[in-house]
């Protein structure tokens, strides 16, 4: 079973560039001339009718008069054209194609037709195409420049991927004089095929990247973005960089909650989630990769500076404590070390000044006491323009000393010409360096980014709590009998019973017609009340002011009623009034007034936020956003990002609030979310919380039908756990095999049954030789996307501690109802019928996602593999190309 299906984008051994030419201007001929001046490693040849000869080397009809077999099609021909070369190329195996032509969906309708005809082309006949309208793929340490730029990159350790390729030239070109070297460049341009979550799947394996660059506009397909990332981001830092932050139009949006979450924040949070690190700027993108290149690890966030000027520290300490980084207090112990090497007057603290005329041993001797000081994570040293200052010897000196420890150690030296030998030497060792404080306290800053964020990316939660299960059912009855009638707006009572079912403590309404009526729920519920209007067509009741809350009497019940209805049929005279909602009024006694909202984002789905609630919601500015499912780590840290989460200790004889019970309704929206993809905006506001309990007092809810090709999750950018999928099935010999989806904790789980396998069974898996796992394919196993691909493992409990005895998993082609599977059970466990039982599960799950046909490659070896697919009834056949496989297959 393959990891990744476009490894022939980067590493082809023939490739074939069709339209090439000797006219000017002409792209497929530019792309031909590149593969040949960057010294490929494989073979090239041009593919043109026109002609018998390009660039001085032979030129062929078509690949029938090629007759070689090629890995890589480069095509930059007219856009109709190229559906027909596909074919062509899939009638000779090709299985990876650039397309730099471009005539396609960004020309209009026609365009449009073009690029769907390209996309079916390529899914009959198996291509993996990236395209068109691209600049292409280059792979430094292969020697393929398969674009049509003509500079091959320095080779290094840094990929970048970007969804423009005027951007990625631009970025290369800046990259060439700072000595930036890459291991993979990918232009995208318009992804009909080939999108990020594929070219990241494939990063996240390859040993020659330790860091990734996106420059990012947009996302097609936010599920399989996000699969990748999370992948990718698992096992080396990625490095985002967003395009169009603040668009110009604006999303219309039923609820406050709706309007104020813009989308740049939905994907900052999103990348919070992935594990991904997000920058502002292009240039911040290799602040980054410097960062991260340098293989160093962020234990925390505290920092040193070293300076020779009190400037230059003055403004790295307020940037560093702006960016959340804390300012080292060094032990007595490194005080003392300081006080000894540094002048009299040196700064006695926290930046380290060591006086202009500070000389190269002097800043060794600082540097030195720093890194060794166990509360110092992470080391800045600066140096500015000084009458006697030695920058190269400096250089020397930090650069031997950083030799020394594994902490983070970054420069800024300030200045052009009289630093270039000294930036020249920092980046000749891999110290990364920048020319001002603020650039590379942002750089350190990133590092703290990552750390905070990789803690959330190993959160794997599921759409359901295990204790108070919600009336998911009973819910969406509610939902379905509001859009019965026409009506997308759920009424206060509506909305109130949904949260109930969904076992979120809210206030009792009660709908009155009358002004008698309104006294009768008034006695019934307990004075003193709230009074609100109810209106289906009046989204924000505080518009009509339509809300009186402490109402004590019956004269002042009737008096309300009327005011309410008369005042919002004065002010809205088009709106329908239903009556008046009459509620408890819940106690003011220490509490905090909170919001929580659910929002749809068009790419990455629903979105909750959370923040300060009240009519001033709006002004304060106050939230955090998270993707769900949520857990309780993921609530904690939103909730830590607010400002109103000060608010929630001891203060002012006020005691701290419940933030269990808050945590609990979070985890319950979260829930709600999950389960009912018919909430498209939600908000409770305010949501008020005090010591003993945090209740629901306001909510409104805007539905509509789920699409019916969707399946439960579909609507969201994470797949939660699915749970559901867990089952306990007795084994013939009496033992109970639990059979369960992987998670990303199984890790080690992981590692243990394969380094149990014999060799022969390693083999038989895998198709080669291994020992274990590699750290990347542990990842890859261990960290899935439920929807596209699945991981059943079947372990068995003794003792409280599971034991894996045989996994079994598929992983769905793109655009098709096809999926790939592998499965191994250990050798103990051989022939007690648990290969059998995972398959069965298995295809169970291909076939309720909709897959229709499961195909794998067995060894012809394995015979006992080949009797189980042959007992589950899959069809076997000799692959043409290599007799030692089988190619297995079954209609599901």
């Amino acid at each position: 079973m393959r990891l990744t299906d476009v490894d022939q984008l980067f590493v082809p051994d023939n490739v074939a560039v069709f339209g090439a030419s000797d006219g000017e201007g002409s792209v497929a001929g530019m792309v031909y001339r590149n593969l040949l001046a960057a010294d490929f490693k494989g073979q090239c040849y041009a593919i043109n009718p026109k002609y018998d000869e390009v660039a001085g080397r032979p030129c062929y009809k078509d690949l029938a008069a090629l007759d070689k077999h090629i890995d890589l099609a480069l095509i930059a021909t007219p856009a109709q054209h190229v559906a027909g070369i596909l074919d062509q190329c899939g009638d000779y195996g090709v299985r990876a194609a650039v397309i730099h032509s471009a005539g396609f969906a960004e020309h209009g309708e026609r365009g449009s037709v073009l690029q769907e005809r390209l996309v079916e082309a390529a899914r009959r006949n198996r291509i993996r195409v990236l395209g068109p309208n691209c600049l292409g793929v280059m792979r430094p340490s292969h020697g393929l420049n398969a674009s049509f730029h003509n500079a091959m990159p320095k080779r290094g350790n840094v990929a970048l991927v970007s969804q423009s390729g005027a951007i990625c030239a631009a970025m290369l070109d800046w990259a060439a004089p700072r000595n930036v070297g890459f291991s993979t460049v990918v232009s995208m341009g318009a992804a009909a095929d080939v999108d990020f979550g594929d070219v990241l799947d494939y990063l996240a394996l390859d040993s020659q990247t330790q860091s990734i660059l996106l420059y990012v506009e947009g996302i097609r397909d936010a599920r399989r973005f996000m699969s990748g990332l999370r992948a990718a981001a698992r096992l080396k830092p990625v490095i985002v960089v967003k395009g169009g932050r603040h668009p110009a139009g604006s999303r219309a949006a039923m609820s406050h909650t709706g309007a104020f979450v813009g989308e740049m924040e939905v994907f900052s949070a999103a990348m919070e989630r992935s594990g991904g690190v997000i920058v502002e700027r292009l240039w911040q993108l290799f602040a980054a990769a410097q960062v991260f290149g340098a293989g160093r690890p962020f234990a925390g966030n505290r920092l040193a500076i070293v300076t020779n000027g009190g400037g230059p520290g003055v403004l790295a300490a307020d940037r560093a404590v702006e960016q959340g980084l804390a300012l080292a207090q060094f032990t007595d112990q490194t005080r003392e070390v300081l006080s000894k090497a540094l002048p009299a007057h040196w700064s006695h603290g926290n930046p380290v000044d060591v006086i202009g005329d500070a000389s190269a041993e002097r800043y060794r001797a600082a540097v030195d006491a720093c890194l060794a000081d166990e509360n110092v994570d992470c080391l800045l040293v600066l140096l500015s323009p000084m009458a006697t200052w030695q920058p190269t010897a400096v250089a020397e000196q930090v650069i031997e000393a950083a030799k020394k420890s594994r902490k983070p150690v970054l420069t800024c030296w300030m200045g052009e010409d009289r630093v270039a030998e000294a930036h020249a030497l920092f980046s000749q060792h891999g110290i990364p360096h920048l020319d001002s404080p603020d650039l590379v306290i942002d750089a350190i800053s990133y590092l703290a980014q990552h750390r905070r964020n990789q803690g959330l990316l190993v959160q794997s939660p599921g759409p359901l709590s295990q204790q108070l299960t919600p009336d998911v059912e009973g819910a969406r009855l509610i939902i379905e009998g509001v859009m019965a009638e026409g009506r997308k707006i759920l009424g206060t009572i509506e909305a109130k019973a949904i949260l109930s079912a969904f076992r979120i403590p809210t206030t009792q309404a009660v709908l009155s017609r009358s002004p008698n009526e309104a006294l009768m729920a008034a006695q019934a519920l307990g004075f003193p009340v709230v009074m609100k209007i109810s209106s289906p067509d009046i989204l924000h009741k505080s518009d009509v002011d339509g809300v009186r809350l402490g109402l004590n009497d019956a004269q002042t019940i009737r008096r309300a009623y009327t005011e309410l209805v008369e005042r919002a049929g004065r002010l809205r005279p088009e709106a329908r009034i239903d009556g008046v909602t009459v509620e408890h009024m819940v106690p003011t006694r220490a509490a905090r007034e909170l919001m929580v909202g659910v929002a749809r984002d068009p790419i990455f789905g629903p979105v909750i936020s959370f923040g300060a609630g009240g009519t001033d919601m709006e002004v304060l500015g106050d939230r955090a956003l998270g993707l769900p499912p949520l857990n309780a780590f993921i609530i904690q840290t939103m909730i830590e990002h607010t400002r109103v989460a000060r608010l929630m200790g001891a203060f002012s004889h006020m005691p701290p609030m419940n933030r269990q019970a808050l945590s609990r309704i979070l985890q319950r929206v979260s829930e709600m979310v999950c389960e009912l993809p018919e909430i498209l905006e939600m908000e409770i506001n305010p949501l008020i919380g005090n010591d003993l309990e945090v209740i629901a007092v306001d909510a409104r809810i805007r539905v509509a039908y789920r699409p019916p090709q969707q399946s439960l999750y579909g609507h969201m950018a994470i797949h939660p756990y699915p749970q559901h999928l867990i089952e306990r099935v007795p084994l013939p010999d009496g033992t109970d095999l639990i059979i369960r989806p992987i998670r990303p904790e199984d890790a080690e789980l992981e590692q243990s049954f394969v380094r149990g396998l014999s060799e022969q069974t390693k083999y038989f898996r895998f198709m080669q030789a291994i020992k274990e796992l590699t750290p990347e394919m542990l990842v890859r196993f261990t960290q899935i996307d439920y929807d596209r691909e699945m991981a059943l493992v079947g372990v068995i409990e003794d003792g409280g501690q599971e034991t894996e005895v045989g996994v079994a998993r598929y992983m769905s082609r793109p655009g098709g109802d096809t999926c790939e599977f592998a499965i191994v059970v250990s050798d103990a466990s051989s022939g007690r019928g648990i290969g059998a039982r995972l398959m069965r599960s298995l295809m169970q799950n291909a076939r309720n996602k909709g897959l229709r046909i499961m195909e794998g490659e067995v060894l012809t070896a394995n015979h006992r593999m080949l009797a189980l697919m042959k007992s589950l009834g899959f069809r076997i056949e000799t692959d043409r190309h290599d007799p030692s496989i089988k190619l297995v297959s079954a209609v599901l």
